[in-house]
């Protein structure tokens, strides 16, 4: 009978590669094929590692199977492996990209369930995927992969009047965003109104939405905290732009904020379930996944659209009521998401394309890329380069933590350096200092293959949290 018995050897030469996976091997096809002969297990095992779906319902062998795929199934949860090997992804502006966000990366690749994946120029190490991750997965949605700000997006109002309104109006207009903009964690909007996203049957038809409505209505038209802000500014159009406008200058409203505490509360909800079912190495587990074809997967699809269309009201809330405090209407709105996920059809195959800040660059589709406050952001177009998974970069990206531009700089350094450049900011502190921020002008040149510039924004009047 010894002679029938396999061996790590034996299971070297079939390829068999996991060291887990040759011990269930071992262990199982000598306790329960016994009596088989030793081609005879061999034969079996050869089998299971050439076709390991084949073999999932199997009563003994589909724990090799499990091991071979990288999934087992436990009363706790389903524990996957990563692939061994990444899948390749593109990465524009390398070289203002640090390791580890390039790392960070790597590791989103090997999961089973991602196919393609792109980095954007402006990436910094994040939560999960990194910041100027783009990920393309297979009927999976991560909820890290798109973050606690689902939704987070830029709109910008264009006004056909002229720019000296602002030098003219600044103390009105100063007033308006103290008095019609709030930011903060936990900010209750004190003008409180109605309106139709409020009314959606998400709020009543899944729990956690139920707990949050009225959170949602209080802070509905508020912003959040860090980098989010409402600027008064500048736009710039050229000749022969894309919006049918004459060539020159007006005036601009650009607002960057997401989908407040609900948007955090439903983030936070439904990473907890992903990572009690999708149980990953340790390094990987903010990357857990909720399956599509599932309930709660679906639940958390809906969920993030009506964290999304919730951002885009406070937007529009925000636009409205300092349009009307001030007395002037926009002739054009351009905004865009940049922390959401889309279902997109790749290489003709349908996927669920993750942008953790990244903007949305299909042919002609329009977007804002913002600077530091300080200079110049961009309006752009999409060119649909189907490489970077049409995406953009969604600023100039973090060149230093929020704790060390604080232990960097101080308030007089910033005061003194927007004094000199006729910004004036309202809240704000160093944390978002715009030496904390690379040079839009560098990433902008890393992706001239992905987008085409249509305007610029120069920021005027600066309204942020108070640090």
């Amino acid at each position: 009978m010894s002679k029938s018995k396999i061996k790590g050897k034996d299971l070297k030469k079939l390829n068999y590669k996991s060291d887990r996976a040759k011990s269930l091997a071992i262990n199982i096809i000598n306790s329960d094929f016994k009596h088989l002969s030793k081609i005879d297990k061999l034969e079996i095992l050869e089998a299971v590692l050439l076709n390991p779906k084949d073999y999932l319902e199997h009563t003994s062998l589909s724990k090799i199977a499990e091991e071979l795929i990288g999934k087992i199934k436990t009363n706790n949860g389903t524990i996957y492996q990563l692939d061994a090997l990444e899948k390749p992804f593109n990465v524009y502006g390398k070289k203002h990209i640090t390791h580890d966000t390039i790392r960070q990366m790597e590791i989103a690749m090997q999961l089973p369930v991602s196919v393609y994946g792109a980095l954007m120029p402006d990436a910094h190490v994040g939560y999960g995927l990194p910041i100027g991750g783009v990920l393309a997965t297979e009927n999976a949605v991560l909820p890290y992969g798109i973050g606690l700000d689902i939704g987070c997006r830029m709109s910008l109002s264009i006004y056909d009047i002229p720019t000296e309104f602002i030098k003219r109006n600044s103390y009105q207009i100063k007033t308006a965003l103290k008095e019609y903009t709030h930011f903060g964690i936990g900010k209750i909007e004190k003008h409180s109104l109605d309106h139709e996203v409020l009314e959606r049957k998400e709020f009543n038809e899944i729990d956690i939405l139920k707990q949050l409505k009225g959170k949602a209505q209080n802070q509905l038209g508020s912003s959040g905290s860090g980098n989010h802000f409402v600027e008064f500014g500048t736009v710039e159009l050229p000749g022969n732009n894309a919006f049918n406008l004459k060539e020159g200058q007006y005036v601009g409203v650009l607002s960057h904020s997401g989908s407040r505490g609900i948007g955090a509360a439903i983030a936070g909800h439904y990473t907890k379930l992903a990572k009690q079912t999708c149980l990953l190495p340790t390094g990987a587990q903010h990357l857990a996944w909720l399956d599509l074809a599932c309930e709660v997967g679906q639940e958390y699809w809906l969920a993030m659209n009506l964290a999304g269309d919730y951002a885009k009201a406070c937007h529009d809330v925000i636009h409205y009521r300092l349009s009307k405090a001030l007395g002037i209407k926009p002739v054009l709105n351009i905004e865009n998401h940049h922390n959401f996920a889309w279902k997109e059809c790749i290489n003709n195959q349908e996927l669920i394309v993750h942008r953790k800040g990244a903007t949305p660059a299909a042919e002609g589709q329009m977007g804002i890329i913002p600077a530091n406050m300080l200079d110049p952001g961009y309006i752009v177009s999409g060119k649909c380069n189907i490489n970077a998974l049409n995406s953009a970069s969604h600023g100039a990206g973090r060149r230093l933590s929020r704790k060390r531009a604080k232990d960097s700089y101080t308030g007089s350094e910033l005061k003194k350096l927007l004094k000199q450049n006729k910004i004036t900011l309202i809240g704000g502190g160093t944390e978002e200092a715009p030496m904390a921020y690379k040079n839009l002008e560098d990433v902008m040149a890393s992706q001239n293959d992905l987008i085409n510039v249509e305007g610029k924004f120069y920021p005027q009047i600066v309204r942020m949290d108070k640090q």
